[in-house]
């Protein structure tokens, strides 16, 4: 599956089969959260949530991905991500396009 964020595929013309769609809502258990909060206090990256986003884009996608797999798509144009918090350490992201088939 062929996953692009601009709106068109060089040198292919395709027919556009819908918007697609991923979502999750992830957080970081209790002691990962203590950490983060601690190391709010010294400054610096706070690997946990780093981790915890990275790997909610990455079943966002997995999810949007399999919507356009049973739409019959060849690839996702003009993706994007997004994000929210939900609650205190915990995020919402959603990966979304429009799933395409080559013409």
């Amino acid at each position: 599956m062929l996953l692009l964020n601009i709106d068109y595929i060089p040198g292919k013309q395709f027919e556009a089969l819908g918007l697609v769609k991923g979502t999750v809502v992830q957080s970081k258990n209790f002691g990962k959260d203590f950490m983060a909060g601690m190391k709010t206090l010294v400054g610096g990256e706070i690997t946990g949530y780093t981790e915890m986003l990275n790997e909610a884009r990455q079943i966002a996608v997995k999810r949007m991905v399999d919507e356009a797999e049973s739409l019959g798509a060849d690839a996702v144009v003009n993706i994007r991500y997004g994000s929210s918090s939900v609650m205190q350490g915990a995020a919402e992201v959603i990966a979304y396009g429009t799933a395409v088939r080559y013409v």
